[in-house]
């Protein structure tokens, strides 16, 4: 496979493409104290910025106050750019356990970034870049490159201002290039990873408030995410560690202008006000973020609440508002509220077989996959979280899986729970359970196949077993190349997949060619595709140009709905725009046990569902 189809993830890659814009500001900025370098043509206070900074504890939910936010000011016309600032060393999230940091959300140009980017992607419905995610890591990595080429002129680099100027650097150039097919910004907005006092993340918050010192008033909006304990034991909300966690960033230099206070319950007006007197911040600009039934709520909240307009009034963007824009987005949002809000005549259960199954954000964008698939069809859906590496057996997973109405199973690596995850796939097989297969499963799908159909019992994957005899899945040829270098080693981003006229792929994505986003190493063996193929594997999604499978599914004779892809479709999936692959899986499960949901509602919803996505695409 040529190497175009490989995004590679290493340091000097990462950075050589975006990166480079250090270069950018002449050799007597080098010689001043104050180091802020700025991009050829950026115009001061033309951006502005709204900064969410974490309180108290982390996982409170910064991305999706931050992307809601950013959902009201883009519904209003204006052109927004979210960015990411991770504090950790690794160049990108790729290498990071989903257990101890949620899935690994992969971008339209390969990069891997943290589950955040996934919310901000859905809320908003843009696809982001490399520009949109910063660690720690990609920041001092540009700094020793450059010091190693001699380009600080023998100046010693330091945190202040070497550091902090380089994210200034990141976030102007984001200013710059975040709108609309490459043009500028109206509002970048900034969330910090962590909390206030983090060892890890002072450089950004420092940073961040030069930025607000060097655009000027009315630049920067600072938002303090906090809090609010209620103790069961209490019966009562108590807001000492709020404050707390405010003044801690308040000793940063920072004063926030708004507070968005996360709760269990609405947050009582006493406890408002107790915030506000201590952080200086009205009434009016205090959010009650607490628990709603769905995230696609909190827009309307923060509408209702008139946090857009104080944004606009702080800073100074009612001028930009396109009144028409905000009519027809909010007609949009209004559309799909009501179907959130709708009763849900039918229910099916859906098991997601996977090895990470104990933490739910492992697999992220396949729950919203899925929830956006409920409310296009009505109905409400369960999922089950099963681990496949307690399954060793048949009747294991004919256990676990009564009562379950359709599977899916996700990707992963290594190989706990692998053996596990082929059982599975079999038993839908055989039983004719719907099953959508995602990258991982797809490999599975095909070595399950192997094993049962064509009755090669070692089939494997090189992965698991290097030396099988039948290989049926392989380390893609170029990648073989790349051995040793972990973050590098895998096809990453958005490519293209044709699908084939009258199959089930094409009936689900009313389309001959697709862009679906992927992260894998091993494909199909070429040299058993012929035989998979003759034997009623039909693959239906391949590489434009080359012999690499990316989609399979069975004749319809054959199951109702037996479909895996090799790509990750659940990262394309929007609230408005349902992935076709889970509304098929979803569908299939409800005709199985609703029969008379194959009447002419649920096909309605389908066609709708169908044409607003392909539309989109």
């Amino acid at each position: 496979m040529p190497s175009k189809d490989n995004s590679h993830q290493t340091s000097s890659l990462n950075q050589q493409k975006d990166s480079n814009f250090l270069s950018q500001f002449s050799a007597s900025d080098e010689q001043k104290e104050w180091f802020s370098p700025t991009p050829k043509g950026y115009q001061k206070g033309r951006t502005k910025f709204v900064v969410v900074i974490g309180t108290v504890m982390s996982g409170l939910g910064k991305g999706i106050f931050s992307s809601s936010l950013a959902k009201l000011l883009k519904d209003k016309g204006l052109a927004v750019a979210p960015i990411k600032m991770e504090g950790y060393l690794n160049i990108d999230s790729g290498t990071l356990n989903p257990f101890r940091h949620g899935e690994v959300f992969v971008l339209e140009d390969g990069l891997e970034t943290d589950m955040d980017l996934g919310t901000y992607e859905r809320i908003l419905e843009q696809n982001l870049s490399r520009r949109n995610f910063v660690t720690a890591g990609q920041i001092y990595g540009d700094i020793l490159d450059r010091e190693r080429r001699g380009d600080f002129l023998g100046r010693d680099v330091q945190m202040i201002p070497h550091v902090t100027g380089t994210v200034k650097m990141h976030l102007r150039q984001l200013a710059m290039t975040g709108g609309p097919n490459g043009g500028p910004a109206d509002v970048v907005f900034v969330e910090v990873g962590g909390t206030a006092g983090d060892y890890e993340n002072g450089f950004y918050i420092e940073a961040l408030r030069e930025l607000a010192f060097e655009e000027g008033p009315e630049s920067t909006c600072f938002v303090a995410l906090t809090y609010i304990l209620e103790p069961a034991t209490l019966g009562e909300q108590k807001s000492k560690a709020a404050q707390l966690g405010i003044k801690r960033l308040m000793e940063c230099g920072v004063q926030p202008q708004v507070i968005a206070c996360r709760a269990t319950n609405p947050v009582t007006e006493k406890v408002m006000q107790k915030i506000g007197m201590f952080s200086n911040v009205p009434l009016n600009r205090i959010f009650s973020m607490h628990d709603r039934e769905s995230i696609y709520f909190i827009p309307d909240a923060m509408r209702e609440a008139g946090l857009d307009r104080e944004i606009l009034s702080l800073l100074q963007l009612h001028n930009r508002v396109n009144a028409g824009k905000e009519d027809q987005s909010r007609r949009k949002w209004s559309e799909f509220s009501s179907r959130l809000v709708a009763p849900r005549s039918r229910r099916v259960t859906i098991g997601v077989m996977g090895k990470y199954a104990s933490l739910r954000d492992a697999y992220a964008s396949i729950d919203k996959a899925v929830e956006h698939c409920g409310i296009w069809l009505n109905a409400s859906i369960d999922l089950k979280w099963m681990d496949t590496s307690t399954l060793e057996s048949k009747a294991d997973v004919a256990a676990v899986l009564q009562g379950v109405d359709g599977i899916i199973v996700p990707g992963g690596f290594g190989q706990r729970g692998v053996e596990g995850k082929i059982l599975c796939v079999e038993y839908a097989r055989t039983t004719r359970l719907p099953f959508l297969g995602i990258c991982l499963g797809f490999q599975m799908a095909v070595i399950e196949f192997a094993r049962n159909v064509l009755g090669l019992a070692n089939a494997n994957s090189t992965e698991f077993d290097p030396k099988t005899a039948h290989a049926f899945i392989s380390e893609l040829p170029d990648q073989k190349k790349l051995e040793g270098i972990v973050g590098a080693s895998m096809r990453l981003g958005a490519q293209d997949v044709a699908i084939e006229p009258g199959s089930f792929a094409e009936h689900l994505y009313k389309a001959r060619m697709v862009r679906e986003r992927f992260r894998h190493r091993y494909e199909v063996e070429p040299q058993y595709i012929d035989a998979l193929s003759k034997a009623g594997l039909h693959f239906s999604g391949r590489h434009p140009k080359h012999p690499i499978m990316q989609v399979l599914e069975l004749s319809a004779s054959e199951h109702p709905c037996f479909v895996a892809a090799q790509f990750h479709p659940e990262l394309t999936s929007r609230p408005t725009m349902p992935q076709p692959l889970f509304m098929g899986l979803i569908a299939a499960a409800l005709i199985r046990k609703h029969p008379q949901a194959a009447a002419d509602e649920l096909i309605s919803r389908w066609l709708n569902a169908s044409a607003a996505t392909a539309a989109a695409r």
